[in-house]
């Protein structure tokens, strides 16, 4: 799936308070082996690398395009390379943290995945991550209704993403049942406020709605587009709009 660091970076601002929220979670413990799982343009795994002096942090990411301006923040303690949550996993490799700010959502079946990135972490190893809580998220039940409606099914030949980010109970259960401790759970408002529609459709089409813009073109992808669009001014009639844009935050440690 092509990623374009522009429109992602468009609202920046929007996307870091998350980060530095997950950020604060984190313990300093003197020398870690650390890895970033999604770090994008790897600015952020710079910040981590910047705050935890004696951390050594590998970000990895499977988009090309977000990876070719990680280079300039490549030093000593921080290295960059193209890989995916999934090969990460079956490399066997153990860290001391394992930190991911909104990238997981990409990956499918949390009940097995998270027991298994638990599972990398040495004693004493932290894990912090943050995700959009798409089911609840208004653009996203707005995007994830219009795909299932003709023409737009049929366009997509049926193909449709479900959002693989459980609830906060069952988050909890599985860090409690993999012998974490000082868990902290957390499902946060980080509000985006919209003086046009356009705005708030720029902030999806970065994210959630780029495997379907994927998948259509010509016409169809002009039809789709539009139609969202009437959807979303339909759902926010007045302006300036406020989006409740919920994000879960995770972490904990292993005993």
């Amino acid at each position: 799936m092509p990623w374009n660091p522009e429109s992602y970076n468009k609202f920046k601002n929007i996307r870091y308070q998350p980060f530095f929220d997950l950020a604060a979670f984190i313990r300093p413990a003197g020398e870690m082996k650390a890895i970033d799982l999604g770090c994008g343009t790897g600015e952020q795994t710079a910040i981590l690398t910047d705050k935890f002096k004696g951390a050594v942090f590998m970000g990895v990411d499977t988009s090309a395009e977000m990876l070719d301006q990680s280079e300039t923040f490549e030093n000593d303690r921080l290295h960059f390379c193209r890989s995916s949550t999934e090969a990460v996993i079956n490399s066997g490799e153990q860290w001391d943290l394992i930190f991911s700010n909104a990238a997981l959502q990409w990956s499918d079946d949390h009940q097995t995945l998270f027991p298994a990135l638990i599972g990398q972490l040495n004693a004493g190893g932290q894990i912090a991550v943050q995700m959009p809580v798409q089911n609840e998220n208004l653009l996203n039940s707005i995007l994830f209704d219009l795909v299932q409606e003709e023409p737009f099914k049929g366009f997509l030949k049926g193909w449709k993403r479900s959002s693989p980010v459980l609830s906060i109970d069952e988050y909890a259960g599985i860090l409690f049942e993999q012998g974490l401790s000082d868990i902290q759970i957390m499902q946060k408002v980080y509000p985006i406020i919209a003086e046009d529609h356009q705005t708030l459709y720029d902030f999806i089409s970065g994210s959630a709605l780029l495997p379907y813009l994927e998948r259509l073109e010509g016409a169809e992808r002009t039809l789709f587009i539009t139609t969202y669009q009437q959807r979303i001014a339909k759902h926010f009639p007045k302006l300036p709009a406020i989006y409740a844009f919920k994000r879960l935050l995770l972490y904990g440690r292993l005993q």
